[in-house]
Order: C-alpha cells, then sequence, then structure tokens
C-alpha cells in the first residue's frame, strides 16, 4: 500500500508538473506595429510588421494580424512604430572582475566578489545587453543563479579560468610567490578560478579538460602580452605552438573552440597555426597577418580601445601599454573592412570599480568605423555567429542575436531608430522601453 500510494503521489506531482510546464510554454507576447531591425540586414525594415513571441522563442513575424494561440496567455505591446532589435550581445565580457578594482579582485573574498558580480550583471541586461561571452573568470555560480531565475542577468558563454603561462597575462602572482615549489599551494586567483597559471603542454591539456569539466563553453588562452598585467611586455608572446595545440585538442573533442589574448602580427600567427579559432583584440597586428586571418576565416574580436575617457585608466608602465595599443586600433579597424575579417564586438571592462557603465557608450564609438547600421549587425547578428563557434557545447540551440522565427526572444524595443541615431544606444534607461530575454519581459516603460 506504501509503494502504491507513493507512486499515485508521484502522478499527481509528475502531471502537476507538467501541466504547470504546459502553462509556463503557452505564455505569449504579440508586438503590434513594428519596425524590425533583424540583426541579419545593417537596414531597418521599411514596414511595419508584428512579432509574436510564444515562450522563449520568436514563433511568427508578419505584415498580416497574427491570431495567438487561442489558451495563451497573452500580453501585447502596442509598438506604436517603434523599433523592435535584437538583445545586444558584448562578445568579450569579463562578468566577475568589472564591479571590483585590480587589488580586491586580487584579495577579496569569493563571496563578496559574487555578489558584486550579481549587481553588474542586474546593470548589464538593464543596458539591453542579453547575451555575454565572458572571456574569463569564475562565473559557473552566477551564470547558474541567472539560469535558475533567482537573479536578472544577461545570458553568460563561459570561458571560467584564464589559461596562462608563468609571468604571462593571466599571472597576478607576487613576486615573494615565485618561484613555486612542487609543494606550494595555489596562488589566490587560481584558487578562485579566476585564472589558471599552466607551463608544458600536458599541463595545458589538463587545465583546459578542467574549465570543460566546468562548463566552459569556449576555451580563453593568454597567447600574448597584456595592459593590465604585471609582468609582462606588450611584444611577448606567450605559449608555444605546442602548448597551444594542446588546448585546441583538447577544446576539440568537446566540440568547442580556443580563442586567444593576442596584440602582436607573431602571437596571433602563431596561434593560427595551433588550430585556434578567434583572436581577441589584435590591434597591433600587420596586413599580412591580417590576409592570414581572412583567408583562415578567423574572427576577429576587436575591442574599440583609443586614449579617451572610456578607457580603463592605466599607470607607470601599462600606461605605455596602454597607449601603444590605442594608437594601434585605428588601422586595425581599416584593416579588418579592407580584408572583410569576420569581426565581433566587445568591451573587455577590467577593475572599473562600478557597474561597467561605459559598455554602451564603447558600443556607439564604433561609429568611428561604421555606419550604425553596421554597428549594429556587429553587436547582434555577428556577435551570434561568434557564439555558434561553441558547437555541442551550445546549450541554448536556437539562434541567438537575430530577429527571426526560430530565434530565442532576446528582444529590445526602441523609442526611434538606432540605424539612424546610434546615441539611442547610449540612453538605455529612456531608450529602451522594453527588454525581453528568453520571453520575458524584465523591463517595460509602456502603459
Amino acid at each position: 500500500m506504501r509503494l502504491k500510494t507513493c507512486l499515485g503521489c508521484g502522478v499527481v506531482v509528475l502531471a502537476s508538473l507538467w501541466l504547470s510546464l504546459a502553462h509556463a510554454a503557452d505564455k505569449a507576447v504579440l508586438f503590434e506595429n513594428v519596425f524590425v531591425f533583424d540583426g541579419r540586414s545593417s537596414e531597418r525594415g521599411r514596414s511595419p510588421v508584428n512579432v509574436l513571441v510564444v515562450g522563449d522563442t520568436i514563433q511568427t513575424i508578419s505584415a498580416a494580424p497574427i491570431a495567438p494561440p487561442a489558451d495563451a496567455d497573452l500580453t501585447r505591446v502596442a509598438g506604436g512604430g517603434r523599433t523592435l532589435m535584437p538583445g545586444l550581445i558584448d562578445a568579450h565580457w569579463h562578468s566577475m572582475l568589472i564591479g571590483q578594482k585590480l587589488v580586491d579582485a586580487m584579495t577579496s573574498d569569493v563571496g563578496y566578489t559574487n555578489l558584486r558580480a550579481a549587481q553588474v550583471a542586474e546593470a548589464t541586461l538593464m543596458r539591453g545587453f542579453t547575451t555575454v561571452r565572458d572571456m574569463g573568470g569564475p562565473v559557473q555560480g552566477l551564470r547558474r543563479a541567472i539560469e535558475e531565475g533567482r537573479f536578472p542577468g544577461p545570458r553568460i558563454f563561459p570561458s571560467g579560468a584564464m589559461i596562462s603561462q608563468t609571468g604571462g597575462h593571466g599571472d597576478f602572482r607576487l613576486p615573494h610567490e615565485v618561484p613555486r615549489a612542487a609543494s606550494q599551494g595555489l596562488s589566490h586567483t587560481e584558487l578562485t578560478r579566476t585564472a589558471a597559471i599552466a607551463d608544458g603542454a600536458d599541463e595545458v591539456l589538463r587545465r583546459t579538460r578542467e574549465q570543460l569539466m566546468l562548463g566552459a563553453t569556449q576555451i580563453k588562452l593568454m597567447a600574448g602580452g597584456g595592459v593590465t598585467s604585471i609582468y609582462d611586455p606588450i611584444d611577448a608572446t606567450q605559449y608555444t605552438l605546442d602548448e597551444i595545440r594542446a588546448a585546441v585538442a583538447a577544446a576539440e573533442n568537446w566540440g568547442t573552440y580556443v580563442t586567444v589574448h593576442a596584440y602582436t602580427s607573431r602571437a596571433v600567427q602563431v596561434a593560427i597555426e595551433a588550430g585556434v579559432k578567434a583572436v581577441e583584440h589584435g590591434q597591433l597586428v600587420d596586413e599580412e597577418t591580417v590576409r592570414l586571418m581572412a583567408q583562415k576565416g578567423i574572427w576577429w574580436s576587436l575591442q574599440p580601445f583609443l586614449d579617451n575617457e572610456l578607457a580603463n585608466p592605466q599607470a607607470g608602465a601599462n600606461r605605455v601599454k596602454q597607449l601603444m595599443v590605442a594608437a594601434g586600433t585605428d588601422r586595425a579597424y581599416a584593416l579588418a573592412r579592407k580584408h572583410a575579417v569576420k569581426v565581433a564586438f566587445g568591451t573587455d571592462i577590467l577593475f572599473s570599480g562600478d557597474n561597467g557603465e561605459v559598455q554602451n557608450a564603447r558600443l556607439v564609438s564604433l561609429e568611428r568605423w561604421y555606419p550604425p547600421g553596421e554597428v549594429l549587425q556587429i553587436a547582434t547578428g555577428h556577435n551570434g555567429a561568434l557564439l555558434e563557434l561553441t558547437g555541442e557545447r551550445n546549450p541554448y540551440r536556437k539562434p541567438l542575436g537575430v530577429v527571426a522565427e526560430g530565434a530565442l526572444a532576446d528582444l529590445l524595443l526602441v523609442d526611434g531608430d538606432p540605424t539612424a541615431d546610434l546615441s539611442l544606444i547610449k540612453r538605455p534607461e529612456s531608450s529602451f522601453v522594453l527588454i525581453m530575454k528568453n520571453g520575458r519581459i524584465y523591463k517595460n516603460l509602456l502603459p
């Protein structure tokens, strides 16, 4: 009798669960009278349409009236001729490393780090960035909380710990921690899984597999010198061909890819020879290297690093490196356009001590090199295509960065036409009257 009772209870529970899931799946939102920027083209549609979202998916786009499912829990949104566009995507983001200064990131308790990161995540979503490609940091807990609906934030494609050689861009140990003896413990940044220091192909292979084990959707490797790091000159090439190949082999075995932090031609060329699929930064590469990137179909995740009010302030030797990178940015974008390299957009905001408020302004600064519609296309459709490199490690299985039937419903309703006035993106608090992620409305200023 007890067994039958338990089984009966189980059936009731499962039936209730099925009914609740079915009810959730029937939630629908109908956008009426909107002009669509679809992320695939650099232009906004010329005629108003209606867009039906059912559950987490864009189901129908039509110039004719759309009849929603009869049993749908429907929300109607009167678009009033506003622009409906995909949620923005930041292809180089550091969810865990923005809200703190460098010294805090190197020393603070992981609990504090996560709480600050949660604040950053909510602010990021409210700026219209519905997805981020996280390029290093212990983001798995934050990602889980967001996925479970416990805290608002963007969809996260995590890299896990940044993998670095000794003395490389991810080595933040203090001098008294060197040399590391065989019996010595890991440094704070390693223990918190912010970075993973690995030397030799076998160790790189192990650290790469660890990130994949912990849920990385792609792998981030430090292949050259950096601006914010302590020890390495900007021109340093980091990791040997065999070391990078070890990471590439491990990633490919898991159906995904490796991207590398690198600024110089030599660092980028070694990484491409080793089989990487994407390059972060690259402001100091020559034209020969850009031709190679175009020939090999390499994604160039390029940031608008300039010496202006949007830059991460640096001092001392790091300031010199920062100016070198800023001086190469104009040429990098010109070469990318000349050779039709696949360009992604990312901000790479680090150690700002705030919630990353310059994110939108950095996107708008691409207007220096592209017309507004192309800027938006890069930050939506192009970045969405980059995310598809994750292959089997992509948990979402539907297109991102586009307004298209069958795509995930990450949408912004913009009060105006951002393809004509890109400055609207700099004012998300007023311009984005509705923000939707995964079919759920997180902000709605309409009556």
